[in-house]
């Protein structure tokens, strides 16, 4: 695999053995024909890496209870507070990115539990206790409008990475939620595609197939999850909080979305990077204040 720094792809797949083993296979299948290789390139896109057994070992956290929730015709995982009443709390669902789980968002969900809302976390298609082995973009956002027709209209989404970007784009097609918080946000698909081909030494046409492919079998155009496009139907508070030193999702692209969104505003931390964001106390009072409630004291 090419090492290139500066391409998160590189980073992330290069941290796995699986993925190391398949980079010349996807390079050489190219001999085979764009049609083929780009179908072997888009089963690994598709597949969260490193696998999701990890998250299921782990036990169910105390506090906590899992719902399964049918979707697309495998279940999805919902956690919610085992204990006290959620009348007259709002609720506020929490998404984890690409290869993530839920419970990588539960110091912030504890935070808003104390400040007197209702956190719901999402294991997203494929990732932690939901079912499935392969997710794409257009179904975590399918997977969230799913979630609102099973707790109805959200006070707010506090979504990072991958999963802030479905985030955006559930709410630009109509989506009720009142206010969005964005964690170090992905990059657009276009993007990130044009990442993993540089990181797996694939050519254009290969790329072009993939892309192809994804907007077929996905029936929405890459194009809609592109800031501008966003920009223009999206018309919630926004709160966006991003590492300066983030290897995966470079900070860049959260200042195009803020740029682009008139009511966005960009808060930058540092040494946190793309995942201890999501455990950090000064992040969780940041989004308690976004979400106009009192700082979590607990």
């Amino acid at each position: 695999m090419p090492a290139t720094p500066a391409n998160p792809s590189t980073l992330f797949y290069g941290a796995n053995p699986l993925a190391r083993a398949l980079a010349g296979l996807l390079r050489a299948s190219q001999a085979l024909g764009t049609n083929a290789a780009s179908a072997a390139a888009l089963k690994l896109f598709f597949t969260p890496l490193p696998s999701k057994w990890a998250a299921r070992r782990r036990p169910v956290p105390a506090d906590w209870r899992a719902s399964q929730w049918l979707f697309e015709g495998v279940s999805l995982t919902a956690w919610q507070r085992e204990a006290g009443s959620i009348e007259g709390r709002p609720t506020v669902l929490l998404v984890h990115g690409w290869a993530g789980d839920a419970q990588q968002m539960r110091p912030l969900a504890d935070a808003l539990w104390g400040a007197g809302l209702n956190p719901v976390m999402l294991d997203l298609p494929a990732h932690g206790r939901s079912r499935g082995w392969s997710s794409t973009l257009p179904q975590f956002g399918r997977a969230l409008h799913a979630a609102t027709s099973r707790l109805g209209p959200l006070h707010g989404v506090v979504a990072h990475s991958l999963g802030a970007v479905a985030a955006m784009h559930a709410a630009a097609q109509g989506w009720p939620v009142q206010r969005l918080v964005l964690l170090a946000p992905s990059s657009a698909p276009s993007q990130v595609l044009t990442w993993f081909a540089q990181a797996f030494g694939l050519r254009p046409a290969t790329l072009q197939h993939m892309v192809q492919k994804i907007e077929a079998r996905e029936g929405v155009p890459l194009q809609q999850f592109e800031p501008a496009w966003l920009a223009r139907r999206l018309s919630q508070p926004t709160l966006i909080l991003h590492d300066e030193q983030d290897r995966a999702a470079p900070l860049a692209n959260s200042r195009l979305i803020a740029r682009s969104l008139p009511q966005a505003r960009l808060q930058i931390t540092r040494g946190l990077g793309h995942r201890r964001l999501l455990a950090d106390p000064q992040v969780a009072t940041a989004v308690l204040t976004h979400l106009q409630v009192a700082p979590y004291l607990g």
